[in-house]
């Protein structure tokens, strides 16, 4: 009797552990981990977490672009600042074509380093091991929207500064007499007296931009997106097969960004201060959105251990979070 009560007992044992353990053997037999279903509710809110967030990144992208938009839309009006007369540095001729026109340089500067960022982090995704902590499951759209989230606004500040400035500053651009269509001689003016009634009720195109000078929106936007894509191709270009491969890359491109700024000195469109001051604006841009925004030179806790890093080889793609 005793031992029939001792198998009932094991019996009951048996059924016990099978209702409540039982979908978790199952879980582990597939190689699935069972989710309890408390936990529902939570990932739920967390996912709903993130995309709020998404739609927080999105309208800090709108608000650093709003000064852009309002000087290209023409909102506001630049500052209307005067001259002296006699200063040579405004009375260069005024040549309407330009050695690389806006267009080129927006579509050039946003199709080369966007479609490189684009081909490495789908690279990165199909070929290296990333993992991502998004709550998006593609891989591929979770690092674009990363690093390209991360490019584009800095693009938005930093032509936001460059126009902010233009219109604040509201500095003459070399061939500003030309636009206005006027000379020291048929002003009448006595050498060294300052002129502020030239070009004040004139509206056209050509006399608004000549008081748009200060600083290069071509030399900070193009020193922006090829340096923001040499230190791209610094952290994730990690072949050892060419030593100096990469460095030419980086090179090519500052080169690329340098001659950008010094066509805008000959096109006579900017004085040399203003090219220099855009290479510099666009190179803190460019340091301060990869470094402490983007995510290509951060790693993971798993990574930083002293056998996985050394102080002579810069991060490789593996080491990187998505």
């Amino acid at each position: 009797m005793q031992k029939l009560n001792s198998v009932n007992s094991h019996a009951e044992l048996q059924q016990r552990l099978a209702d409540h353990g039982g979908s978790g053997d199952t879980a582990r037999e597939n190689g699935t981990k069972h989710i309890p279903s408390h936990a529902e509710p939570v990932e739920t809110v967390e996912c709903s977490s993130r995309k709020m967030l998404v739609v927080l990144d999105i309208l800090c992208l709108f608000v650093a672009s709003i000064p852009f938009f309002a000087c290209e839309l023409k909102a506001v009006k630049p500052y209307m600042r005067g001259f002296f007369c006699g200063d040579t540095s405004i009375t260069y001729p005024y040549i309407e074509s330009e050695a690389i026109p806006d267009s080129m340089l927006i579509a050039g500067g946003i199709i080369i380093t966007g479609l490189t960022i684009a081909v490495g982090e789908c690279y990165r995704v199909r070929f290296r091991g990333v993992h991502s902590r998004a709550f998006v499951r593609n891989l591929y759209v979770s690092c674009l929207y990363k690093e390209l989230g991360s490019f584009l606004f800095g693009c938005c500040v930093g032509q936001s500064l460059t126009n902010m400035a233009k219109l604040s500053v509201g500095r003459l651009r070399p061939h500003f007499l030309s636009a206005c269509n006027v000379t020291y001689e048929s002003i009448n003016c006595i050498p060294g007296t300052y002129i502020s009634n030239v070009c004040i009720e004139e509206q056209s195109k050509i006399v608004v931009e000549a008081r748009k000078s200060f600083f290069s929106g071509h030399a900070s936007f193009a020193m922006y997106t090829m340096l923001y894509l040499a230190f791209y191709l610094q952290a994730r270009l990690s072949w050892r097969g060419a030593r100096l491969l990469r460095p030419l890359l980086q090179f090519m491109l500052v080169m690329l960004a340098v001659y950008t700024g010094f066509t805008r000195i000959s096109d006579y469109r900017h004085h040399p201060t203003d090219v220099l001051t855009g290479f510099l604006q666009g190179g803190l841009t460019a340091y301060w959105v990869a470094f402490y925004i983007s995510s290509m030179f951060k790693t993971s806790r798993a990574d930083m251990s002293p056998t996985s890093l050394s102080l002579e080889s810069p991060l490789s793609s593996q080491q990187t979070v998505c």
